[in-house]
């Protein structure tokens, strides 16, 4: 179960669209004076080199983040032949994609892309000092990085490194003493009862705390397990009568391929979604233009799309 290590991915096209959502919500949660507790079920290792050994060994974050960042990738035609897209994007990037670039060059000293940070150094950059943030990982290397990582920000009280399965941990902290809370659930659904996890885990935290912004991170692939998470969780919110919406991107075909030699492959991640319940009003129209333009500056073929649809 501890196979997983968050290293070999961080950058990649699913970190570009879950940490654009993510920013984009604290952004406007921020704006109301009461007190935020974060929760992250799933932190990892909270900072990542990208010229480090797990990153280069995967390279995915030349084909997401070091690619969104491309001055010559953003003259090319999008694979999508989207040219709407590839219009706005020469116009300017959309705020939402605009400030999340921002946020991740503010950990690297100018014109350098060696860090990336996680979510939860992301999270902690956009907290005020009356906000708190809860990081569960159990993997035992990378929550012993991340409480390192974390002690270096000298941020006290205010951030809590927890050595503890976030699914069941999160019960006993909902609802927060402030009554608002945003919860990022990003497991890595290597351990195929992730999915059914995570929908028994927004199902108890309804029930506890209606009112808190949930937002879920899926992969889409094709597998049945992965295509019930955001119909599970549409189901959950219209039952408790809550707003949702669903973010999703795709940069490429899901279909097995061959190689040069013959050999019949994956293709590996193709497409990932974001679910949020309880969403801010800003959020659909803030995705609405940006995942367009990151769909074209990230798709490496025709199927590149994304769509952001919402409910309640």
């Amino acid at each position: 179960m501890f196979s997983y290590r968050h290293a070999f991915h961080a950058g990649n096209h699913a970190d570009v669209l879950k940490h654009t959502v993510l920013i984009a919500i604290l952004r406007h949660l921020a704006l109301k004076d009461t007190a935020l507790t974060v929760f992250d079920t799933h932190a990892g290792a909270g900072l990542y080199r990208l010229d480090g050994d797990y990153a280069e060994t995967s390279g995915e974050a030349a084909e997401g983040f070091l690619r969104l960042i491309s001055p010559e990738k953003r003259a090319l035609p999008p694979a999508n032949n989207d040219k709407l897209a590839i219009k706005s994007i020469a116009e300017g990037l959309a705020p939402a994609i605009q400030d999340y670039l921002d946020l991740v060059a503010s950990f690297n000293a100018k014109g350098s892309h060696r860090v990336y940070p996680g979510s939860p150094f992301l999270i902690q950059r956009l907290l005020r000092d009356r906000d708190k943030l809860k990081l569960f990982e159990l993997h035992p290397t990378d929550a012993k990085t991340l409480a390192a990582n974390i002690a270096q920000l000298e941020a006290g009280r205010q951030v809590a490194v927890l050595r503890e399965d976030g699914f069941e941990g999160l019960k006993k902290f909902l609802p927060p003493p402030a009554r608002r809370a945003l919860v990022l659930c990003d497991p890595s659904y290597e351990i195929k009862t992730d999915y059914q996890r995570v929908a028994a885990m927004v199902a108890d935290s309804l029930v506890r705390f209606a009112t808190g912004t949930y937002v879920v991170w899926y992969p889409i692939i094709p597998r049945p397990e992965a295509h019930d998470v955001p119909r599970k969780l549409k189901t959950l919110a219209t039952k408790a009568g809550k707003s949702w919406l669903n973010a999703t991107l795709t940069v490429k075909s899901s279909k097995l391929y061959s190689d040069d030699t013959g050999v019949v492959k994956r293709p590996g991640l193709p497409a990932s979604g974001m679910f949020v319940i309880n969403p801010p009003h800003t959020l659909k129209q803030a995705l609405k233009d940006a995942l367009p333009q990151l769909a074209a500056l990230l798709g490496q073929d025709q199927h590149a799309t994304s769509s952001v649809d919402s409910g309640g």
